[in-house]
């Protein structure tokens, strides 16, 4: 069979997937010198009074949320922070802090040339779709039509032949000055690989997403991984807030970010921390289910009482753990099956998990080559390690529409379950956020016989189940 011409750069590229996402934990935190400080401020709701005590103690509010009582604002004033508290017009603030939430990723790039009519080109490389039975649940019926899934990350890639008819582009925008939704840098674009989990379109081209029929909002609250915590909680107010009153009307909110704390990490730091938490219980007020990544540290967190990991232990979220299976494409299509083995890098823990979900891995020993048939014709060729890793959509070499990467972390496990949940969502339309979360928890397959784990939580997340049971 014809080799295709992938070959030579996945090879050269094999080093640098070796050490991506591997943790969340690189932060770099910015004292914000030389310029405007930017300030996360809590009130019980935020309006007038809250305006105009900021505008006295000399600051400028840049993004406001009145039923949340949140708000983000800059000042040049030194003593800013203590004349706003002591104002009466709010009840807590801190000075915001710029975070790397994710790991900066490498991507092997593949271009869609083959168009079968009624498949995908890359759907035999697409173990994780397979691993939760999500075939099943189309036949179904439920493909995610009519659900909102806002993506809160790094750009989004709008014009992708796989995502462009999914992407709420009105709706869609960002909170990093300077950028707008559909852009980042480099080639990869993290946010891209994760809209396409949950949501490429089943249009004979490239891959398919678990719910390839939702509507993805792109919410951008991080450049090249990293943001502040103002921006990921204006995001996800404002993805939660209704289109009626000026938001984005999401169902879900996914999270693919993650950073990790020691606790005790300075009074501002365990205040933007809280904030980030009644953030996220406020969306779920509002009807909205988060799910987040557990995390890629490989930490026992219900034994790592010195840390925290955020938001995956924020609030009412959702956290996904990550899969992965050693040796998919080893004499394919007779390969590995064990999709449900944890993935190294995952964060577990009773206290933090609530499901797995596919995410990858790259464990595998070796540099043998192995091949899988693309469809209709042809046969994608790379060292076998490669093909455990989750594939999905990326922006690729000047903006093509037409790129693929593979990928692996928790960030690509959760992206998985919220595309369970917005097929749930499809099949229950109605459904409290509250039953939302159980339902995708209750249908999940039970992977140890506890019930229950530190790593599963309640199960690894199966679609068939989800929508006929």
């Amino acid at each position: 069979m014809k080799r295709t011409p992938l070959y030579l750069c996945l090879l050269l590229l094999i080093f640098a997937f070796a050490a991506m996402m591997v943790s969340f934990d690189n932060r770099s935190v910015s004292a914000q010198s030389g310029g405007p400080r930017s300030y996360v401020l809590s009130a019980a709701k935020w309006g007038d009074k809250q305006n105009q005590a900021v505008a006295l103690a000399g600051g400028t509010v840049t993004y406001s949320h009145a039923k949340s009582g949140f708000a983000v604002v800059t000042s040049t004033n030194p003593n800013f922070l203590p004349l706003i508290l002591s104002s009466g017009a709010v009840s807590s603030g801190a000075e915001d802090q710029v975070v790397q939430w994710t790991s900066p990723m490498k991507q092997v790039e593949l271009e869609e040339t083959a168009v079968t009519p009624g498949d995908e080109t890359f759907i035999n490389l697409q173990w994780n779709v397979k691993s939760m039975e999500a075939p099943a649940a189309w036949a179904a019926g439920f493909t995610g039509q009519g659900v909102r899934v806002a993506v809160l990350d790094g750009g989004i890639h709008n014009t992708h032949q796989d995502l462009d008819a999914n992407i709420d582009v009105a709706r869609s925008t960002s909170f990093v000055p300077g950028f707008a939704f559909n852009q980042d840098v480099g080639t990869f674009w993290h946010g891209t690989h994760v809209a396409g989990i949950i949501a490429a379109e089943d249009n004979a081209l490239g891959t398919i997403g678990v719910a390839p029929s939702a509507t993805i909002i792109g919410v951008k609250v991080l450049h090249n991984g990293t943001g502040s915590f103002g921006q990921v909680i204006a995001g996800i107010l404002y993805a939660s807030t209704p289109i009626a009153e000026g938001g984005a009307g999401a169902d879900i909110i996914n999270m693919s970010l993650g950073a990790t704390f020691p606790k005790g990490d300075g009074p501002g730091t365990g205040q933007l921390i809280g904030a980030l938490s009644k953030a996220v219980n406020f969306a779920g007020s509002n009807g909205v289910l988060v799910v987040v990544a557990a995390g890629n540290n490989g930490l026992d967190l219900d034994h790592s009482e010195s840390y925290t990991s955020v938001p995956a232990m924020s609030g009412s979220a959702i956290a996904v753990s990550a899969t992965g299976p050693e040796g998919y494409a080893v004499g394919y299509p007779s390969g590995a099956t064990n999709f449900r083995a944890p993935a190294y890098y995952s964060n577990f823990g009773h206290s933090i998990i609530n499901v797995a979900a596919p995410g990858g891995n790259d464990t595998l020993p070796g540099t043998a080559l192995c091949s899988i048939p693309r469809v209709p014709t042809g046969t994608l060729v790379t060292q076998c390690w490669v093909f455990d890793m989750v594939l999905s959509t990326s922006r690729g070499a000047g903006a093509s529409t037409t790129s693929y990467s593979f990928a692996e972390g928790t960030s690509m496990a959760a992206p998985a379950a919220a595309g369970v949940a917005a097929l749930i969502k499809q099949r229950f339309p109605g459904i409290s956020v509250g039953a939302l979360k159980n339902k995708l928890m209750q249908t999940a397959d039970n992977v140890d016989g506890n019930g229950s784990s530190p790593f599963y939580g309640r199960g690894f997340v199966n679609a068939r189940r989800a929508v006929t049971e």
